[in-house]
């Protein structure tokens, strides 16, 4: 199921990724945030590589039960690029009139 993962103090949107029932499990045993990796095929606690992890606050489940939401103490940058959030490219208002 689709997760979003939100900065619990600042309330901004870091990250969409997904879970299973084992990325799930083992995220709310370890207090960190673990995913599944649809293309990979394989779960992955995130940061365990670049030590950018996500201490989870508390885990929340939509009304119909069909997506979740992480809110986490973020440590660096959530997404890959380095920037704080993976929703740093304003599209709408469209701030160059060539787009």
């Amino acid at each position: 199921m689709p997760a979003i993962a939100q900065d619990s103090l600042s309330g901004e949107v870091l990250m969409l990724a997904y879970v299973n029932t084992d990325s799930l499990a083992q995220t709310i045993d370890s207090g960190y945030a673990t995913y599944f990796s649809r293309s990979r095929n394989q779960l992955w606690k995130k940061g365990e590589t670049s030590g950018h992890l996500q201490k989870v606050v508390s885990i929340s489940i939509d009304c119909d039960g069909d997506a979740i939401l992480f809110q986490v103490e973020q440590e660096g940058s959530a997404c890959h690029t380095g920037e704080f959030t993976c929703f740093h490219r304003e599209i709408y208002p469209a701030k160059d009139e060539n787009i």
